[in-house]
């Protein structure tokens, strides 16, 4: 597919506006939801067109809310538009696109954390991951609450080719609140760096492409808002399992102000974590005294590779949990305090 394109020569007939619709059927953001809607078409237009040329293409998008992306996608020439929607509010309003472009969308009323897009478009469309993307892409103004659980669910569906990457290396434009947004692209030494950096950069191309104010959402969030455009790698740069990439990334990144020596050593049981800490960084090669956000995606691969070996030595090494081991202590010493005092 193209890097950019322009909006397709379809156009969706004279319709309410969106702010319309909002009035028409009562619609309104819901704060505990964190959901804010974008208004005005043309900034909707800017992230379709910065997606890429989308000429016959099937479109998943998550979370339209009122529609304002999903009348910019209709009119970009596509081959199919599935949307799917957890507020029931949204769906006459939706509906009323879909009325007005027969054939070109589909409605699907449930949770994009739990639905099943496997067979949602054509076997036509799939293409082997080491061809280029296929033509199928997710766009989606998400609610701030459920950004960072679905990139992690989405990033690891690329890791096992499954979910919406059974299609091939389907690319995603994505909004996130700026922060997040920067954390997604951070490089090496940024004050940004953070488990989120790693585990999107050891799976994709990532870019920040640009930000909308928060100004031109309706209720006006506290925070600017990232749109980032996510490329499945053919090859990761990190080759073991997510779940083992997860781990060591989520212990460095705990104590993220600290050297990187003391969130590796919660890879290991107490008895052993001096010992095992030190043979996990001797052998990675990395300096016991660098930070966390001064580690390379090179570190992390190094890092995981040894980490690897390890639980391979010792199989109960990866079900290891410090918080448990943690709580076990706890637990032993209220128990002799209570033994002590009968």
């Amino acid at each position: 597919m193209a890097a950019s394109g322009k909006l397709g020569t379809f156009r969706l007939p004279p319709l309410p506006t969106i702010r319309e619709i909002i009035k028409l059927f009562g619609l309104r953001a819901v704060k505990q939801l964190s959901q804010n809607f974008l208004l005005d078409l043309r900034l909707t237009d800017k992230i379709v067109r910065k997606a890429g040329n989308l000429e016959d293409v099937y479109v998943y998008e998550v979370g339209p809310g009122p529609g304002g992306i999903t009348r910019s996608i209709l009119n970009a020439s596509i081959a199919e538009l599935l949307v799917v929607e957890k507020d029931t509010r949204f769906i006459p309003g939706l509906q009323m696109l879909s009325d007005a472009a027969p054939g070109k969308l589909r409605i699907v009323h449930g949770d994009v954390l739990t639905y099943k897009i496997e067979k949602a478009f054509p076997d036509s469309v799939r293409r082997q991951w080491e061809d280029d993307p296929p033509n199928v892409h997710i766009i989606g103004n998400l609610p701030f609450s459920v950004s960072t659980p679905l990139i992690i669910k989405w990033l690891e569906n690329i890791s096992l080719k499954d979910g919406p990457f059974v299609y091939g290396r389907t690319k995603m434009t994505l909004t996130f609140q700026k922060e997040v947004a920067e954390r997604l692209v951070a490089t090496t030494g940024s004050q940004q760096r953070s488990r989120l950096s790693i585990m999107a950069q050891y799976l994709c191309d990532v870019k920040h492409i640009f930000t909308i104010p928060g100004k031109a959402f309706v209720p006006k969030p506290e925070v600017d808002v990232g749109v980032v455009n996510f490329t499945p790698l053919i090859q990761p740069k990190i080759q073991q399992p997510f779940k083992l990439v997860e781990k060591v990334v989520q212990n460095v990144f705990q104590f993220r102000r600290k050297y990187c020596h003391r969130g590796l050593g919660m890879l290991f049981p107490e008895a052993q974590r001096l010992e095992s800490t030190g043979r996990l960084l001797q052998l990675a090669d990395i300096d016991p005294t660098l930070r966390p956000t001064h580690l390379s995606l090179m570190h992390f691969k190094s890092l995981c590779d040894v980490y690897r070996k390890m639980c391979d030595e010792d199989p109960q090494l990866f079900a290891y949990n410090f918080r448990e081991e943690l709580k076990q202590k706890r637990r032993k010493g209220q128990e002799k305090d209570e033994n002590t005092q009968l």
